[in-house]
């Protein structure tokens, strides 16, 4: 049976030297978490510049859902890469870019007739988003969540209320967006409580149109059907319904962020479909190329009706990722959505007999391979648990699995959707091991 395996002391010998070039020239704003140099990686384990053997319980960011160098991915970049690696689909044409487009539109929730907008990352998508919204309502105002991420360049950061050192020195921002409170059942906002935090919010927003802006003048609100870097936070199944049902009202555009949660992790191809909403607007990257850049922004052909050159992209929809998309489509078809619910669903149920023991776990929510489990101080206050959940990654880390923080005090696991239940028992206990050692 595979296990992790670690050689030497972390990070080891040939590590700690490329550690020290990186920090002479690589930014210092990049979130490194703990010492990982990669080497080669094959399915859900990846091995290090010494030979520390690795299981990958995060994806590279929920991104890899084939695993790592999936063997009919790699084939498919060697044989788009032969016939030609980047022609600039905004200027000419190639049919891979159509059937990918072509095969987007059949699988995103919404109007049947669609149009796709190629980026390379979902940042970019969302800023294509935005865009589109202005232009087609001719509106400018936004609204999103306390505890969204929508990326970090700047129209796409306005939307983005994750943590200060994100928009911090970076004012002045896009002008006329607007926050509002996320519906977290865990810990409700406003007052609220687990059975009225859904209707509480919508009773906020409506105040807001009624004290800050008017709704005629909202373009789009912006929504993750689950909170990635936020938190891994699982709204009320009812609350997006009731939330398009008021956007509907004033004719706002609903854009669903599916960047983290789409392409198959929670166990369908978009996150939204849990929640039975159709969105008007659908970004998505990450996980639609098994790791190479690709970005989509997908709506309806009414929506989609901008003039030649108002939006474009020199790299976005490359041949290579295009193809790539098409085949992690058909692996997702194929057996990795479903085995996404099986796993997610197995994955869950033993955390939550963690959580059971030790009282520093208050909560593990989730939907699919998308596990979020959240440290506190104490369980009746709820407070968060930084320092604790720091220590638990990095002794994992050591021990040989790969995890990674959201939020004040989550464990993310989002681990590649191939995974198995032999690798998940593997992973959890190691990290029931430390979860005692703490």
């Amino acid at each position: 049976m595979n296990q992790p395996l670690i050689k030497t002391k972390l990070p080891g010998p040939k590590a700690s030297l490329i550690l020290e070039e990186d920090r002479k020239f690589i930014s210092p704003s990049y979130t490194r978490v703990y010492p990982f140099v990669i080497e080669r990686g094959e399915g859900c384990w990846v091995w290090d510049v010494d030979g520390n053997k690795f299981l990958d319980l995060n994806a590279g960011i929920a991104v890899n859902v084939t695993g790592h160098s999936h063997p009919e991915i790699v084939k498919v970049i060697e044989e788009q890469s032969k016939k030609f690696i980047h022609m600039s689909g905004t200027d000419f044409y190639y049919e891979v870019q159509v059937k990918l487009a072509e095969k987007l539109a059949e699988i995103v929730p919404g109007a049947q007739d669609k149009r796709v907008f190629f980026s390379n990352s979902g940042t970019e998508a969302n800023e294509c988003a935005m865009k589109l919204s202005r232009y087609y309502t001719k509106r400018p105002y936004f609204m999103a969540f306390y505890g969204a991420f929508h990326g970090r360049t700047f129209g796409s950061l306005s939307l983005t209320a994750s943590k200060i050192v994100q928009r911090k020195k970076f004012a002045p921002l896009l002008p006329q967006v607007i926050h509002v409170p996320f519906p977290d059942p865990y810990r409700p906002p406003l007052g609220l409580n687990e059975k009225n935090v859904a209707d509480g919010v919508i009773e906020y927003i409506k105040d807001v149109f009624e004290r800050e802006v008017d709704p005629e003048e909202v373009a789009a609100f912006f929504i993750e059907p689950i909170q990635g870097e936020g938190g891994y936070r699982v709204p009320p199944k009812d609350f997006y319904k009731k939330l398009k049902k008021l956007l509907d009202e004033y004719d706002i555009l609903l854009v669903d962020d599916e960047v983290q949660a789409g392409m198959g992790r929670t166990g369908r191809f978009f996150a939204i479909e849990h929640f039975e909403v159709k969105p008007d607007i659908i970004t998505v990257a990450k996980g639609i190329a098994s790791g190479l850049p690709l970005g989509a922004t997908i709506s309806s052909r009414k929506i989609m009706s901008w003039e030649p050159g108002a939006h474009a992209s020199t790299f976005g929809g490359n041949p290579v990722s295009c193809a790539v998309a098409l085949k992690t489509i058909e692996l997702l078809e194929d057996g990795l959505i479903e085995n996404a619910q099986k796993m997610g669903d197995y994955l869950i149920n033993r955390l939550k007999e963690f959580q059971k023991e030790f009282e520093f776990i208050g909560d593990v929510r989730g939907i699919g391979l998308m596990v979020g489990v959240d440290i506190v101080k104490d369980r009746e206050t709820k407070e968060p648990y930084k320092d604790l959940r720091d220590k638990i990654v990095q002794k994992a880390f050591h021990k040989g699995i790969l995890i990674l923080g959201a939020g004040k005090s989550v464990i993310r696991f989002s681990p590649p959707l191939i995974i198995t239940k032999e690798e998940i028992d593997i992973g959890l206990e190691i990290f029931h091991k430390v979860l005692k050692e703490v």
